[in-house]
């Protein structure tokens, strides 16, 4: 079921950028991924938990925080991110669909470092969180680990923080439209106008520079048609995400 879930649900931030706000609800969760989209961590793992739940696992919500720089103090269990574990056969186990680019299938919740396809991760103890835990993305990841509570959390204590990440101007998730989606043998991932592939040998990248490209990359790379909105909205979005592209390839150049 893991697997099958990173291959075919997307992480993606395009209702933020279709002005279409969100809750944490899982069940609000569900129905859009019934339609086809997907979300990011709070609306997949909510979704994920809750199927698990209904098929009888044992399951438990956990706060977590994700940071992206290898040199930085690692955050904490900010709440920035939904941590699930299963307990399964006398065995936990860390359940994450909602990382995009990071778990193909679940981890057993022990130290040690685990090969997926072409990646490496790493579980040991928290140095920021006492009694939690350490998850070390492989180097080429989006992002550098996760550090997480054991604690039981609710959807009530994401909500603050998802509201924060999903309007605020400086949230990488509002100032860039994306999607990732895993595969066995590495992940693809659309930044903007910029397609990006990163596998066992590498990583290849190209800029879409029309909207039939982007629309194509969606629906072809990460299946979201986008079917259920019309074609004037369509273009529009595709216009916020060039107009973005832009004003980054602008300061960059400044800078």
């Amino acid at each position: 079921m893991h697997r099958a879930h990173v291959e075919q649900v997307p992480w993606e931030t395009l209702e933020i950028h279709l002005d279409r706000p969100t809750t944490v609800d899982p069940h609000e969760s569900i129905a859009r991924i019934l339609r086809g989209r997907g979300g990011y961590c709070f609306h997949l793992n909510g979704a994920f938990a809750t199927l698990l739940t209904a098929l009888g696992y044992d399951v438990t919500w956990h706060r977590g925080g994700v940071h992206s720089d290898a040199g930085s103090q690692p955050p904490g269990a900010t709440g920035g991110h939904l941590v699930l574990t299963v307990d399964c056969e006398g065995q936990t186990w860390l359940v994450d669909v909602g990382f995009g680019d990071a778990l193909y299938e679940p981890l057993p919740l022990r130290v040690g470092r685990y090969r997926q396809g072409p990646f490496t991760y790493r579980l040991r103890p928290s140095q920021v969180e006492p009694g939690g835990w350490r998850f070390d993305h492989d180097e080429r990841g989006t992002f550098a680990g996760l550090d997480f509570t054991l604690a039981p959390a609710t959807p009530a204590d994401f909500a603050e923080h998802h509201e924060v990440m999903s309007t605020s101007p400086d949230s990488q998730f509002v100032r860039v439209a994306a999607a990732v989606r895993r595969r066995a043998d590495g992940f693809d991932q659309l930044r903007g106008c910029v397609l990006s592939s990163t596998d066992g040998t590498g990583r290849t990248q190209r800029e879409l520079s029309t909207i039939d490209e982007w629309l194509g990359a969606l629906a072809g790379t990460f299946g979201i048609t986008l079917a259920e909105i019309a074609p004037a909205a369509r273009t529009a979005l595709w216009g916020k995400v060039r107009t973005a592209h832009a004003a980054r390839q602008a300061s960059r150049a400044a800078q």
